[in-house]
Order: structure tokens, then sequence, then C-alpha cells
């Protein structure tokens, strides 16, 4: 086996030498293929509360984690690997809070995917003319705890958490709070 590899090397790079020196243009690459999964649109598996529940509702709590307490000065877990507490498992510290802002900014694009439900089975209203308003504050809200977890900063946290909860207030007002529901 071992000569077969010093045997294919030389040829290798004289080719690659040869074709470095070459004043030819190579053919044109052929475009990929599609696969079912990149011509396909986005699937929705849950509604609206689950996505609520499993994604945001426990970002958001990384991030007011984050206020009362420097991540950084969060201890590890006994066992890491196994702490329920987000800033002291394996990810945990500053880079829980980063997580939780990624998370949060990411899970706006499930909130525009066409089909979600609520949980009372009516359609999440994202053709009304605010719901992309509410949605684009979620995002500016996990990118403002994004930067403020990067520049491991007490103040921006803070700063982005009261800019979380006013996100999270607009839409619940409007959509969770009053009747009909939608969660």
């Amino acid at each position: 086996m071992r000569k077969a590899r010093f045997a294919i090397f030389p040829l290798t790079a004289a080719c690659l030498l040869l074709a470095g020196t070459s004043s030819a243009q190579a053919p044109a690459a052929k475009a990929p293929a599609k696969t079912p999964a990149a011509s396909s649109s986005p699937k929705v598996y849950g509604n609206l509360a689950q996505v609520m529940r499993g994604i945001l509702f426990p970002a958001s709590n990384v991030i007011f984690a984050a206020q009362n307490e420097d991540p950084s000065k969060v201890p590890p877990a006994k066992d890491p690997a196994l702490a329920t507490d987000p800033l002291a498992n394996s990810y945990g510290g500053w880079q829980a809070v980063e997580n939780a802002a990624i998370a949060l900014s990411e899970s706006a694009n499930l909130l525009i995917i066409p089909g979600r439900k609520c949980l009372n089975g009516r359609p999440v209203p994202i053709n009304n003319p605010d719901w992309p308003k509410f949605v684009q504050g979620l995002r500016d809200a996990g990118d403002k705890a994004y930067k403020a977890a990067q520049a491991k900063d007490m103040d921006k946290i803070l700063d982005a958490a009261d800019t979380m909860t006013t996100a999270c207030s607009n839409c619940h007002d409007k959509y969770r709070e009053k009747t009909p529901r939608c969660q």
C-alpha cells in the first residue's frame, strides 16, 4: 500500500504543476444537481406553542439568567455533561448566552414559515402587517444579546434582556393575551 501512495504522488504533483503553468482554460464546471432537500420548501413540524416552549422560552431564560449572574463566574457543574443549568454545563458561561442569542435570532425564521398553526389550530398570523415587525423585533433582540455575550458585558446583557422583553411583550400583548389567542 505504501508504494502506491508514493507512486501516485509524483504523478499528481506533475499534473498539478502542468495545470498551473498551462494557458489553456479548464472546461466549465457543471452546476451541481439540485437535491430534494435544496429544492423543497421548509416543512412545519410543530405548532407555535411547541416552538415557543422548545426553543424561545429556554433560550430567553438563559439571557434572563445572565442578567442576575455573570456567566463567567458561574462555576461548572460537578459533571458539566449532565448539568441542567445551561450556564454551568459543557457549553456554559458566556458561550451559553451566545448560543441562546443565536437560537432567538434563528427561531425568528421559524415564525414566518407558512403553514404553522397556533396551539388552538388557527393559522399563525404571518400575513398580518404587524407580524413581520414583531418577528424582526425578536431577531434584533437576539442579535443584541449575541453582541453583548461576545463582549462579555453585563451592562449590555441587561440592555439586551430589556430589548428581548419588549419584543416578546409586543407580540404576546396582541396574540397571546387577547382573544382569539394564538400561542
